[in-house]
């Protein structure tokens, strides 16, 4: 049961809606799968999962065995990517959930023939092996790959189902460093092709490259920010018309527990980095740094009451932040409050905090708490 009023709300037509702006836009020949990693980028990876299926979503894509296994025994029947790959001891898991694994190691071939052995699998089990073109995280080396191919192709157990790497910085249109990913990647294509394999997926495009680089396309694309409403900030030509019309779907809201006056010089909240150049009316609100209101909005970031903008006053704490209305005077206790959301004629999103608090939209959308309920609209 949550009674405190601090909640978000999460609009599974939107979701739906992004998807199919999404899949319109790659046409026919391209899959997108869609990236439902770190609880939906904080937007319920249950729920969304079910509403990208009901609209027509193919695949699905998620960090870890734990994120497929939670999908899968939801009911989700989609192919389910696990795009790191899995952990020792996971593998049978892997096996009796239907997850397909990204692989890069030997030993992760090693490990799939012997659970298979081990539960009696008596089809292909089937991978996508991720290659490093650039990113220096996970994936096989140009260098190891020549060797990996061929035993990928004298495996009895592993069928290669698909290839993929990462950009680096899709969003930079003219990027040398994508450039040259996306020639590592057709290579280690080449370099499969030797050993005898032609996996029928190969994908390359996270969101940016989806919404503005169709060269980086191949046949499947992962879509992740632009299912949520967000379009990342281009750079380089053609970056202002690289946007795909999609709308947010996450909704953040408060209400006032709490409203005082104050005189001038008044300090307001830890350290009183703020002090009141005016006689003040303040208001209160239940949300805070351990709900993942960004504490870099203090004294700077905004909330929308009544259709105007109140700014953050003071320092943002674990659980209350304050907001000047003086100039609401309309303001009361128990009235609502956007922190993201639009109204009539004011709008806050989750690109706008980040820039505010110099990050990115990806951490305010998935540094929500999980005391933050979600509340499932539509």
């Amino acid at each position: 049961m949550h009674t405190r009023p601090n909640w978000a709300e999460i609009s599974l037509s939107a979701l739906a809606d992004n998807y199919r702006v999404v899949a319109r836009h790659l046409g026919s020949n391209v899959t997108p799968c869609c990236v439902i990693k770190c609880d939906a980028y904080g937007h319920g990876v249950i729920e969304s999962a079910h509403a990208l299926e009901g609209a027509g979503a193919v695949w699905l894509g998620v960090t870890s065995t734990e994120e497929g296994l939670a999908v899968r025994d939801a009911g989700v029947k989609l192919p389910i990517l696990v795009m790191t790959g899995f952990w020792r001891g996971e593998e049978e898991t892997i096996l009796r959930c239907d997850l397909i694994p990204a692989i890069a190691t030997l030993e992760h071939i090693e490990a799939l023939e012997r659970a298979a052995a081990a539960i009696a699998i008596s089809h292909r089990v089937p991978v996508h092996l991720k290659v490093d073109t650039g990113m220096a995280r996970l994936g096989a080396s140009m260098a190891e790959l020549p060797a990996l191919a061929q035993r990928i192709a004298s495996s009895p157990v592993v069928e290669l189902q698909g290839v993929f790497s990462h950009l680096s910085e899709s969003e930079v249109l003219d990027s040398p460093a994508a450039l040259q990913q996306r020639l590592d990647f057709a290579r280690a294509i080449q370099v499969l092709a030797a050993a005898g394999l032609h996996p029928r997926y190969r994908h390359l495009a996270n969101t940016a490259a989806t919404v503005a680089r169709p060269d980086t396309w191949n046949n499947m694309v992962r879509p992740g920010l632009a299912l949520y409403g967000y379009n990342l900030q281009c750079e380089g030509p053609g970056a202002r018309e690289a946007a795909l019309p999609v709308r947010p779907v996450l909704t953040w809201k408060t209400r006032i527990i709490a409203l005082r006056d104050i005189a001038p010089g008044t300090p307001v909240g830890y350290n009183q980095r703020w002090r009141a150049a005016r006689p003040t009316r303040l208001a209160v609100v239940p949300v805070g740094y351990g709900d993942g209101f960004n504490r870099r909005l203090s004294s700077g970031g905004q909330v929308i009451l009544h259709d105007h903008f109140a700014p953050i006053v003071g320092n943002i704490s674990m659980d209350l932040t304050t907001v000047d209305v003086t100039d609401i005077p309309q303001a009361s206790i128990g009235d609502e409050v956007l922190l993201i959301g639009s109204s009539q004629h004011c709008s806050i999103g989750a690109d706008d905090q980040a820039r505010l608090a110099g990050t990115i939209v990806y951490e305010i959308l998935c540094g929500l708490s999980p005391r933050v309920p979600r509340v499932y609209v539509e």
